[in-house]
């Protein structure tokens, strides 16, 4: 005969409630380090704008810096979430330009994970994390995979390196995500419609060969793991 532990259901209601309070406390650092500036955010404005002691926010995050990480994981296992080119199509191009237009329906759909992990600037570097956010080591590995596919079958010119065609890719994506994120763009611009003509503007001169200058980083050969 099975038997319950009486101090099972303690247990899993104290386990509860840890995972609440640690929700509530990465929801206000979000908040926080989107409004104010990572920066300028610190473990005792957080534990006031949920209304714990800072003492009582050091028993779930050793630090801020803490703190980030578990929000930007969170963010970039969100955005990889939605990525429909994780199952590779039939269609390489397709699959490009569903990449590109991923990450611009991330800054949409999670605008304040967006602003936080692509935008703040001093924010820590996740590659000093590097066994947590080993997850993104063959991610990122597949997204240049798909550029490869689109080398292979004839669309993009043997010579093109994937890095850079990624960069030139999705760097005016973040471009304008960023823009309409800061209210810099005018109320009447269709921001899908750049998108749109961003990532087949940049697809065609990819395709037609376009000189480009620029080469992967010596950084980028290494295991390595970064956002953008």
């Amino acid at each position: 005969m099975n038997s319950v532990h009486p101090l099972a259901p303690r247990a899993a209601r104290q386990q509860k409630l840890r995972e609440e309070t640690r929700r509530v406390i990465l929801d206000a650092a979000l908040e926080l380090f989107v409004q104010q500036g990572y920066e300028f955010v610190s473990m005792r404005s957080i534990a006031a704008k949920v209304g714990y002691s800072p003492g009582a926010i050091y028993r779930y995050f050793p630090s801020k810096d803490e703190i980030f990480f578990a929000l930007a994981e969170e963010g970039l296992r969100r955005l990889n979430a939605g990525d429909p080119a994780n199952t590779p199509s039939s269609d390489p191009l397709a699959d490009i330009r569903a990449t590109a237009q991923r990450l611009y329906d991330f800054s949409k759909e999670q605008p304040q994970f967006f602003a936080l992990i692509f935008l703040d600037r001093r924010v820590p570097r996740i590659s000093v994390e590097y066994g947590r956010f080993q997850f993104m080591g063959p991610i990122w590995q597949e997204i240049q995979a798909r550029v490869v596919r689109c080398i292979d079958a004839g669309f993009f010119p043997q010579t093109l390196e994937p890095f850079v065609a990624l960069r030139l890719l999705c760097a005016p994506i973040f471009g304008l995500a960023a823009h309409e994120l800061s209210g810099r763009l005018e109320a009447d611009e269709d921001v899908q419609a750049l998108v749109s003509d961003t990532i087949e503007i940049t697809i065609a001169g990819l395709r037609a060969g376009a000189q480009k200058r620029a080469t992967t980083p010596k950084s980028r050969t290494a295991n390595t793991i970064r956002t953008a």
